[in-house]
């Protein structure tokens, strides 16, 4: 019998289902032992359910094709079949809390995708090298949630990837004030340039609800654990523009940051380059050995050159100069549904895992 924790995925069928499914292919760790989606899709086979929407750019993996789709509204037939969950249901917010509690009071751990609980005082809303000591407040909410096992962990927006760690790596300088402007790709929508032809040459200057989660969710990521919930940091302060732009995979950002105390270029690169976490420490499989890449030269990071750098779960930045305005600027890059969606969720759960948070069920 496999050693491997068994894995279902809720919203198997979406765009970043299929991304968890890509990457768990031969994990070490954990094998993806059930699918479910939305009660059209329940009782196919994962390869009819997903027909010709297959958006990865690597063959659906053997080991998933007849596997029979679950309906992912029937949370015990589904929680009785796998250790825990990946979840990337495409619901309302509201749909999206209640099912992703309701799999959690299955015992069943959820590791999510999605918005609908990153505000949700005892979830702890993680990117491992940054606060992976907000695990800790699972034990908070497992109290809420009256389990032992379950319990749900939130990945945040793929938007905060390209300049969160930057300005983690920094911390010591105290940012105080921070201008963000991202470029999204239109993966990130869920979409390719088959789906959305309207977005070849073209950009749109609006992504509904970015905007807000860009300037917010880097302060609960820096926040601390108090009295069994989150408390989100108070600094820098953050302003943030999130466009649109005809680009597959990769969320460039451009970033303006004011400093309390005085740093020389020098030092901030060699901060960024030497910046690692506990994924790094416990050489957890997904890692990037090197997290954050500064790149010298005066046109990188570029999409099509850096976005796979340690396979789509490193940080590019380069372009650090000094400002007229704010004190330094930099242009920041990520792969959006690996290290910002799916990538950064299976790294959480090995994460959650080492720290013995998810285990085998009895």
């Amino acid at each position: 019998m496999s050693e491997k924790l068994k894995v279902g995925i809720l919203g198997g069928t979406g765009m970043v289902g299929q991304r968890f499914i890509a990457l768990l292919e031969d994990h070490p760790w954990f094998e993806v032992t059930a699918i479910a989606a939305s009660p059209r899709s329940a009782g196919k086979t994962y390869e009819e359910a997903v027909g010709d929407r297959w958006k990865m750019d690597t063959p659906m993996p053997e080991a998933v094709k007849k596997l029979t789709v679950l309906n992912v509204n029937e949370v015990e037939t589904v929680a009785s079949s796998v250790d825990f969950v990946f979840s990337a249901v495409d619901m309302t917010k509201d749909e999206i809390r209640k099912i992703e509690e309701d799999y959690a009071r299955s015992e069943t751990p959820v590791v999510s995708n999605n918005s609908a609980h990153r505000w949700t005082p005892d979830v702890p809303m993680v990117v491992p090298e940054i606060n992976p000591e907000h695990m800790h407040v699972i034990e908070f909410q497992r109290k809420r949630l009256g389990t032992t096992r379950g319990f749900i962990a939130v990945k945040p927006n793929c938007s905060i990837q390209s300049y969160a760690p930057v300005l983690t790596a920094w911390k010591e300088f105290e940012p105080t004030e921070v201008v963000a402007t991202t470029y999204q790709a239109i993966s990130g929508a869920g979409k390719t340039f088959k789906d959305w032809p309207e977005m070849v040459g073209n950009i749109i200057p609006y992504i509904g609800g970015e905007e807000e989660k860009s300037e917010k969710e880097p302060l609960r990521i820096w926040g601390k654990v108090e009295n069994g919930v989150i408390v989100p940091a108070t600094a820098p302060i953050i302003t943030c523009q999130c466009i649109r732009v005809p680009v597959l995979n990769g969320h460039t950002a451009a970033v303006f940051v004011k400093f309390r105390k005085k740093a020389s270029r020098e030092e901030l690169i060699r901060k960024l380059r030497e910046f690692s976490g506990e994924p790094q420490r416990l050489g957890l499989p997904s890692a990037p050995k090197q997290f954050i890449q500064y790149l010298e030269e005066d046109n990188r990071p570029q999409i099509t050159l850096d976005v796979n750098y340690e396979n789509g779960m490193g940080i590019s930045v380069g372009r650090l100069r000094e400002d007229t305005v704010y004190d330094y600027k930099f242009v920041g890059l990520s792969h959006n549904t690996v290290r910002g969606a799916a990538g950064g969720a299976i790294l959480c759960a090995e994460l959650l895992k080492a720290q013995g948070y998810i285990a085998k069920k009895d």
